[in-house]
Parts: structure tokens; sequence; C-alpha cells
């Protein structure tokens, strides 16, 4: 077994142990409305319906996976109940395939996007500069070269929790004084990460979500700014949600994505909770490619997500 196994094999085991609680709480409930049938009637999808909502798949999600099996099943009058989980795991995985939430490729930057600048977004205590500084390791380890901007200039926390991640996994760390007008760190980020011919630059910026007016202002502000120093920024816009928040979840990626342009998502602290089938949920509903999934405290518990890998875990293989 060569090294690129072995990585695989433990990226795996800590997809499963993080997946474990969603896993054992799905399946209780699928044993449960199978329970003494030997086919798939009306009474077992009704109760699939609720075993979905209540793993905070989402309302209309589920709605949409139910449709799909009383369609196999009216094929099939014959269908046995026990094919229901199989069934139900090919239904995901298309759905999640249909949201553009293929498997996504191992972090390059591309030739014409370099430095490659990512904004993060996201309210506070969702784990978003702790992404941030999972990220910046793991592209360091890559051998890239990464700057962080440490724009949210509101909370004295949250820049000195980006320079200690900064000092932790030895990267760069841009700030100023508190409340410093957050478009300017972005600024004086990107100009020093493109006079040191840096890779990646991620950028922080503040959670706040009692003003989306206020909010959606800021973030426009900052993007412009970023894109008179290198035009075509930011390349990317990475909305960090915390999955053991269940719907709550759901409102937030609704209120990010009406106040700025998301392109990516990552979904952590999947690894505390039962409510993982909120990455389905998330993904069919806003049509944004889930990027990253949180599963644990780890420095490396931050993976790249992988769609088979993650219905296989939740469903066995």
């Amino acid at each position: 077994m060569g090294f690129f196994d072995l990585f695989s094999k433990g990226k795996k085991e800590t997809l499963d142990k993080g997946l474990e609680k969603t896993k054992e709480s799905i399946f209780s409930k699928l044993t449960r409305a199978v329970a003494g049938k030997s086919k798939v009637d009306d009474e077992v999808l009704d109760e699939l319906e609720e075993v979905l909502v209540t793993s905070d798949v989402g309302v209309d999600t589920t709605l949409k996976i139910i449709d799909r099996i009383e369609e196999r099943v009216a094929k099939d009058k014959y269908v046995n109940a026990g094919e229901l989980t199989s069934m139900l795991r090919e239904e995901i995985a298309a759905l999640l395939t249909e949201n553009n939430s293929d498997d996504v490729a191992e972090f390059t930057v591309p030739e014409d996007k370099k430095p490659y600048v990512m904004m993060v977004v996201g309210v506070n205590g969702v784990g978003k500069t702790t992404t941030i500084g999972k990220l910046a390791h793991q592209f360091k380890a890559k051998g890239l070269s990464v700057y962080l901007g440490a724009a949210d200039t509101f909370r004295a926390a949250a820049v000195e929790q980006l320079d200690i991640w900064g000092q932790r996994v030895g990267v760069p760390v841009i700030k100023q004084k508190m409340g410093a007008d957050p478009a300017s760190v972005a600024f004086d980020t990107l100009n020093s990460a493109k006079a040191n011919n840096a890779d990646v630059v991620i950028i922080d910026t503040a959670g706040r979500l009692h003003n989306k007016v206020n909010l959606m202002n800021e973030l426009t502000k900052i993007k412009n700014v970023m894109s008179k120093v290198i035009p075509g920024t930011p390349h990317e816009v990475l909305l960090v949600l915390d999955g053991s928040t269940g719907q709550n979840a759901f409102e937030q990626a609704k209120q990010f994505t009406a106040a700025t342009e998301v392109t990516a998502l990552a979904v952590t602290k999947l690894d505390g909770t039962a409510k993982g089938g909120v990455v389905i949920g998330i993904s069919d509903q806003f049509k944004i490619p889930v990027k990253y999934i949180g599963l644990g405290e780890g420095i490396e518990d931050l993976q790249v997500f992988r769609r088979k890998e993650f219905v296989d875990s939740l469903f066995g293989e």
C-alpha cells in the first residue's frame, strides 16, 4: 500500500468518524420506518419523509427525494423495504451531482490567477477564522505561499485569532488597528501579496448579520477595492456555515447569498452533530458547490468535499 492509499484511508476514516452521529441517527430512524414492512408503501414513504426532515435535509429537498423514490417504486410494485437505504443513497448522490456539488479537484493555483484571492464570509462563531487557518495550513503544505488579511476589524478577538493561526501555520497576517476600514486591510493585503509574489490570499471579513444593507455595502466595497489592486478578484467567495445549527444554517446561507455573490460553501462542525443532512439540503436549495466540510478540531480535519465518499459514509458503501 502506497503513501497515497494510506492518506486516502486516513481521510476516509476521519470522514466516517465525523459523520458517525448523523449516520446513526438516520439509520435508527430508517430501521423504525421499515420495521415489519415487506414493501415500500405510502406509510413507509411518510415515515421516510419524517426521517429526512428531522435529519435537517430540509422540507423542499425532502419532497424532491420522496418524489423520486415514489417514481421508482411505481415502476416496480414489489420493491422490498430493505432496498430503501440503497435507493435513498442513489437518489441523494444523483441530487448532489445535479446541484453542482460533484467532486471538487484538489486545490491548485490557476496560471492566470496568481495570487488566487479568496474572500471568506459567515457569521461569528461558525468556525470562519479556524477554517481560514486550516486552509492556510493545507495550502502551505502543498508548497504554496499564503497571505492572510484580517479584515474583520470590528472584533479584537477576530484579529487576534487570525494572528495566532498565522503564527501557528507560519504565514504572514496583514492587519491594522481596531475599527480600521476593512477594505483598507484588503487593499494592503493584496498589495503585499502581489509584491512578494504570493500564491494565495485569504481575506477574513466581519460576520455581522443584524443589518443586511450594511453587510452588503461592506462586502461590495471590499470586493471593489480588491479588484482595483488585482483585476477580477476575489476569485472565490467562500461562505462558512455551522452544520450543527441545522435549519439556522439555511437562513444564514439565504442572508449571505443575498448580500454577496457566494461561489463556494464550507460546512463546519459536522462531527459534533446528527444534523449532517444539512449538507444535502443546502447544496440543493442554493445550487452552490459545497467545497469543504469540517469534521473535527484537528488542523487536518477540514476536508475537500467528495460527493461519493460523503454518501458512502452516510449510508454504507
